[in-house]
């Protein structure tokens, strides 16, 4: 035995444990024309060459001039966001990452053990993807096409599957993650601000509505929807200026907001399926 914790780490081998990979995988989401969208790119190499994944990859261990680097899991998510999107340290910093959850199943990548950490994002006006070294082309890619059940349609306890002659076939397990990921967004919609990282640094209540309805799949009662929002304290407040003009069909013009101070909702705002399940 050795005498000491530095004696130890010296005669410490990793090679005497089976290899084990760690990766981040990032579900990036935005609404485009109007539409849930996820950031997808598509695969150029082996495994799962031609198909299409979530943007991730391996953590780094050094950085590009060879030099030892140890990066740390959000940085790692955000970088492999930034290579897809080209978004600049700023712009990037405005989009709220957090931790989804940790996918380490046997055989989830044919490679070798591969332990991976996903990551959620969102973001307002995401800009056009530019795909990296490692993927044939990237886009965002309408949630509701990629053939995911529904919520209440997933079978508890069996991996998440696309619907038969979906054409965009998704790499790894990322089908499961990805609705993994939905299902955090929409729930977090009903207790959180989160809904605001959707929308600029000023919106309307008609704006934030919109994302509501995109990111659950449901329409809202307009009126309702205002006065709740203005009945949960912190979540919007007034910027005292109104939009340049009125709505589509004109009217007054409608006042603008920014997100307040309160990061969980009192009351929450309700998804019509949780109200059912409340009942």
């Amino acid at each position: 035995m050795p005498d000491s914790e530095a004696e130890f780490l010296a005669a410490y081998d990793p090679r005497d444990y089976p290899a084990v990979g760690v990766t981040v995988d990032v579900v990036a989401l935005t609404i485009r024309d109007d539409r849930l969208c996820v950031l997808l790119v598509e695969r150029d190499a082996p495994p799962y060459e031609g198909l299409w994944s979530l943007p991730g990859g391996f953590l780094k261990q050094q950085s590009d001039d060879g030099e030892p680097f140890a990066e740390t899991l959000v940085e790692a998510a955000g970088r492999e966001l930034a290579e897809e999107t080209g978004l600049d340290a700023e712009r990037l910093g405005r989009v709220h990452l957090e931790q989804l959850g940790t996918y380490g199943d046997p055989g989830r990548d044919p490679r070798m053990r591969v332990v991976s950490v996903a990551y959620l994002g969102f973001g307002p006006q995401m800009p056009d993807p530019e795909p990296g070294s490692d993927a044939r082309s990237a886009d965002w890619v309408p949630v509701a096409d990629l053939g995911l059940p529904e919520g209440l349609d997933a079978i508890p306890g069996r991996a998440v599957q696309q619907r038969p002659g979906t054409s965009r076939r998704l790499a790894f397990d990322h089908a499961q993650i990805l609705f993994d990921g939905l299902e955090r967004a929409r729930a977090k919609l009903e207790y959180s601000a989160l809904a605001t990282a959707f929308v600029g640094e000023t919106f309307t209540i008609a704006e934030l509505r919109a994302v509501y309805e995109t990111v659950w799949g449901e329409q809202l009662h307009g009126p309702n929807f205002r006065r709740k929002i203005l009945s949960v304290p912190g979540f919007v407040e007034s910027v005292g200026a109104t939009t340049e003009r009125g709505g589509a069909r004109g009217g007054p013009r409608s006042q603008l907001y920014r997100a307040g101070d309160a990061t969980l909702l009192h009351p929450a705002l309700l998804r019509t399926v949780t109200e059912e399940q409340i009942r």
